[in-house]
């Protein structure tokens, strides 16, 4: 099978590209991956060209959800168009959203990371202002039109049902990434978080304000450049800045408590790679992360900072607590396996190109509720 995918460089959703995309190589599945958004970073590049069934092709075409980016989003589909037909693509992958109306002549599946409309919603409390009536209608369309649309948690589905009207052909695939090495490495004093620093979804700046509450000092790992392309401060916490892979592996690791008051975050994949590492996790209470974590964490209330102190100092004060809830987000970790959700994925696709004689390992029943659509119906 050959697969056109896109992926976006900057976003969280990167390294869940590259994983399942090295993955599928193992099924025997070629990946053209076409990058969007920003130009892969040297570290990126090294990375996709260490796969051997994925070839890359670069584009700096602004996604939808980018301030002034429509002309773009007419440029990029016609660029995606032109490299589905010359890699010979069987199914079109869309790690966004712009694209699932495009008159492709073979099935596109769209996976729903996140939509702007769900963010705003839960970042202001409000829905979003009729500036973004465009980006609404013009998302709608791509949904209710693509093969098949994915999203990696039971909220996140609701949510786009919710803004953008029945989506028929919706389906449930939990987000997976491939499980670290494991390590004896010693956990160490200290609060860890991820993500970039000026985003408001993520709400890391809480951690800067409670941060001379607790008895240990904390990290974050990220990007500490806006959208804007200024740098953003939180002081109070140690900021890492953007790091690799391995790097961020190690400092999950030697992690005790890893922290994220989000206001929005559909997927948890940083979570999990927490999860996956023996860390008690502190998460904000929002439905996504109480969909994927739910008695596995301590949940606390986004914009409750007394709340976060408290649940944060209450696990360095208490380590036999510590471990129990590191232990319990181990184990929810192991529901939520690469295996899995390549399995899935392909499933999807076998599904989508009406294959059934050559499914993933025995398995003969699609992901629920994801039926096959021809292209066109």
């Amino acid at each position: 099978m050959k697969l056109l995918m896109t992926a976006d460089p900057g976003s969280g959703a990167w390294h869940f590209s590259l994983d399942l995309a090295s993955s599928l190589g193992e099924q025997g599945v070629q990946v053209l991956l076409a990058t969007m958004g920003t130009r892969p970073e040297a570290s990126q590049r090294r990375e996709a060209r260490a796969v051997p069934n994925v070839l890359m092709a670069e584009s700096d075409f602004q996604l939808e959800w980018m301030p002034g980016a429509w002309p773009d989003v007419r440029l990029a589909g016609d660029w995606l168009m032109t490299l589905a037909v010359r890699h010979g693509a069987d199914v079109v992958h869309c790690n966004h959203l712009a694209h699932g109306a495009l008159p492709w002549d073979v099935p596109v599946l769209v996976v729903a990371h996140s939509c702007a409309a769900s963010w705003w919603e839960a970042v202001h409390g409000v829905p979003a202002p009729s500036t973004w009536d465009h980006y609404r209608d013009h998302v709608g369309t791509s949904l209710r039109s693509a093969n098949a649309v994915i999203a990696p948690s039971a909220a996140m589905l609701g949510a786009v049902q919710r803004h953008y009207g029945p989506i028929v052909d919706g389906a449930v695939i939990h987000s997976a990434r491939c499980p670290m090495p494991h390590s004896s490495a010693r956990k160490e004093p200290y609060v860890l978080a991820s993500g970039r620093v000026g985003d408001s979804a993520r709400n890391l700046a809480a951690l800067g304000r409670i941060a001379s509450q607790l008895s240990w000092p904390v990290r974050v790992a990220g990007s500490t450049r806006a959208v804007s392309g200024a740098e953003v401060d939180v002081p109070g916490v140690e900021l890492l800045g953007r790091v690799t892979t391995r790097a961020m592996g190690s400092w999950l690791k030697r992690a005790a408590i890893y922290a994220l008051p989000a206001r929005y975050d559909p997927s948890g994949l940083s979570v999990l790679d927490a999860a996956r590492a023996g860390c008690a996790l502190v998460l904000g209470d929002i439905p996504s992360l109480r969909d994927l974590w739910d008695d596995a964490a301590c949940f606390v209330a986004p914009d409750d900072d007394d709340a976060l102190a408290a649940a944060i100092q209450r696990l360095i004060d208490d380590p036999h607590r510590r471990a129990i809830m590191a232990r319990a987000a181990r184990v929810r970790s192991t529901t939520f396996s690469h295996e899995r959700c390549v399995r899935e994925y392909l499933l999807a696709y076998r599904v989508l190109r009406g294959g059934y004689e050559r499914l993933y390992d025995g398995v003969r029943e699609a992901p629920a509720r994801l039926a096959y659509v021809g292209p066109g119906e």
